[in-house]
């Protein structure tokens, strides 16, 4: 046992009297029961004693403490993976399902935005009109559409319509332009761009380097009057005059037929298009709902960016499989979060990344309590503010859960455990496939035993997470990225036993005794500094609760002739009122000597991706070089403690070793 051991056997060495009289007694019983069967006594002997000796006892008291949770994270995963089974076996695809979804609420609100909604009637007459429309244009099954749009109630619809024609859309991030968006249509081989008219000056930027590429503008009923541009179709215009009958003009698809390309964040590089199968598009949204007990009346809110998973599949899910209306709003507005959710009346929300941190800087409010949600959906909620947001705002249950766009390592947390990301049953493991093997945290290589085989981590020794794959089963496989040569480089093989296959989630995360995973960085982002490792995220944590829950980005810069990198924190406070004495003062309390930055950025706005992670490649690149950008920097002065500015002399100092860290 570690000193971090949560597991108690000094408490638990109280009551082992007493389960040994249990056990006793239960000898006895069974005994008079088959006092003929010797042999059955003997074995019941057995291992009641290999339970009491060494430090097997561990696990009485872990099944004891972890019985409940794992007997209900099973009931999830059974039920989810018998449905999916099913609907695999049936022939199911988001357009079936959502068919048989349509037909049984027509009038009940699908999607509201604001004070604008659409029905599910609605929906589905618009999908179709998108369907008959790109049959008249000639488009063909297996063909790709591109879609660049900011969020309103007919973005879901304009993709299920071009999926009723077994078109696959790639839904393309808004905040893209020049190179990388153009990178996103080439990639996935789009043969058309159907963007909003919100969306018109990052289209005439690039509108002369995709002369091959059909235009379709699409202006949403609250702007019908915005001008076309030049040389682009106007869609909304002509889908009036598209029938609203239903389209059945093509053989149905597949369960494992490509439905949507959604991108990767991109915050390494160009975005990666992650291939989104029917049948992954129908288990997302269904592990969440069993998970968080939700039913068909639930209001979903969903302020999240639909062209990602957490928005447009997990949150618009709800409502295309599941029947769930689902609250929309166009860009996620902190001031404005609860007050959507009491005007809705939804019952369960959604957040992702730094939301719940930007909630908590907003002032009180008579809407902080004054909702109906029992359940918030989401990942990222730092333990550092876990306690503070539920007891602020009333909220009943956190479901925080694990997973990637394209991956097939999901974890959930049910029993809201303050921090975990989810959780694997200790003594029925192998039920999941999911395993953490030792890796060098720096540079994420695998490490491997004289075998050749991964090496297993044991309770909080970090390790890299890896889900095994398997094609037969719709919950474990990974359908990759439209560009092949990716989707090998996130392969492992030979894990376990020779020929074996695993998606490398590229996560460093811990477990504990009871079978709860933690977080802790993402392979590249921890660097190495006087001898030990540094976890980005941890010190991350530390920083954004001294400085009032402001964005922090941490990470290792490299200084010559130093060994490892020194640790950098780039703080977005447009204000520039940072109190760096507090801040120093705290960070020598909070952290060890080598985790505390020595190199402090103060940035005009927070480095953030759409779907609020931060991000930190192009700082990483800049360093701590005062002549690359005009933001205010500082050093962490080695005698007084203190953070003082880094001018050109001091930089110069650092830089020819005169200053020795």
């Amino acid at each position: 046992m570690t000193e971090k051991s949560e597991v108690r056997f000094e408490e638990a060495e109280g009551r082992k009297g007493l389960i040994l009289t249990f056990i006793a007694v239960a000898c006895v019983f069974l005994s008079w029961l088959v006092r003929h069967y010797s042999i059955l006594l003997g074995i019941v002997t057995i291992f009641s004693v290999y339970l009491l000796t060494g430090d097997r006892y561990q696990w009485v008291y872990i099944w004891k403490k972890t019985f409940y949770r794992d007997i209900v994270g099973l009931r999830v995963l059974l039920i989810t993976m018998f449905k999916i089974w099913m609907w695999e076996k049936s022939g199911t695809t988001v357009v079936s399902r959502w068919a048989k979804v349509a037909k049984k609420t027509p009038d009940k609100d699908a999607f509201v935005m604001g004070d604008r909604s659409l029905t599910f009637r609605e929906g589905d007459e618009f999908s179709n009109r998108i369907a008959w429309y790109f049959k008249r244009q000639g488009f063909k099954t297996g063909e790709v559409i591109a879609l660049f749009m900011e969020t309103q109630p007919e973005y879901v619809f304009l993709w299920l319509g071009l999926a009723k024609l077994r078109v696959t859309t790639a839904l393309v991030n808004t905040n893209l332009r020049g190179a990388q968006l153009i990178h996103c249509l080439r990639i996935a081989g789009c043969k058309a761009v159907v963007f909003g008219d919100e969306m018109t000056e990052a289209i005439k930027a690039i509108q002369n380097e995709i002369p091959d590429i059909p235009l379709f503008q699409f202006n949403s009923p609250e702007r019908e009057g915005s001008p076309i541009i030049q040389d682009t179709t106007p869609l909304a215009t002509e889908l009036n005059e598209m029938t609203t009958d239903p389209f059945t003009d093509v053989e149905p698809a597949k369960p494992r037929d490509t439905l949507l390309y959604i991108y990767t964040s991109g915050t390494t590089g160009f975005p990666k298009a992650a291939i989104i199968t029917n049948i992954r598009y129908l288990l997302i949204p269904l592990g969440v709902h069993t998970a968080a007990s939700l039913v068909s009346s639930d209001i979903v809110y969903d302020p999240l960016p639909l062209h990602h998973t957490a928005g447009g599949v997990l949150g618009a899910g709800q409502c295309l499989v599941l029947g769930c209306t689902v609250v929309l709003r166009k860009k996620f507005s902190a001031s404005n979060y609860w007050s959507d959710v009491v005007k809705h009346k939804c019952t369960a929300a959604q957040y992702i990344g730094e939301i719940c941190r930007y909630l908590l800087t907003v002032p009180p409010g008579a809407n902080d309590r004054a909702h109906n949600v029992r359940v918030i959906i989401g990942n990222g909620l730092r333990p550092q503010i876990w306690e503070e947001f539920v007891e602020r705002f009333g909220v009943k249950r956190v479901l925080e859960f694990y997973g990637a766009t394209e991956g097939n390592s999901n974890l959930v947390n049910l029993d809201s455990k303050v921090g975990a990301i989810g959780f694997l049953s200790r003594l029925v493991s192998s039920i999941y496939p999911l395993t953490l093997v030792k890796c060098d945290e720096v540079t994420g290589d695998i490490l491997r035993d004289e075998n050749g085989r991964c090496i297993s981590c044991g309770p909080y020794e970090p390790g890299l997470l890896l889900g095994k794959i398997d094609p037969k089963k719709a919950i474990l496989t990974f359908a990759g990225y439209a560009d092949k040569t990716a989707s090998e480089k996130k392969m492992v093989r030979n894990v376990r036993v020779k020929g074996d296959c695993y998606f490398n989630t590229g996560d460093i995360l811990v477990m504990d005794y009871y079978g709860y995973f933690y977080f802790k960085d993402r392979t590249g982002d921890t660097f190495r500094w006087r001898g030990e490792n540094v976890s980005t995220a941890e010190v991350e944590g530390v920083i954004s609760n001294l400085i009032g829950l402001k964005d922090a980005v941490v990470y290792g810069v490299s200084i010559p002739h130093v060994e490892g990198k020194a640790g950098m924190a780039a703080i977005a406070d447009p204000e520039k009122i940072i109190d760096l004495t507090s801040l120093a003062k705290g960070l020598n309390t909070s952290l060890p000597a080598y985790s505390r930055p020595l190199f402090v950025r103060i940035l005009p706005e927070p480095p953030l991706t759409a779907t609020f992670k931060l991000k930190k490649k192009e700082l990483m690149e800049q360093g701590f070089n005062v002549s690359l950008h005009d933001d205010p920097m500082y050093f962490l002065d080695q005698k007084s403690g203190m953070f003082i500015p880094l001018t050109q002399k001091l930089y110069d100092d650092i830089i020819e070793g005169v200053i020795r860290l």
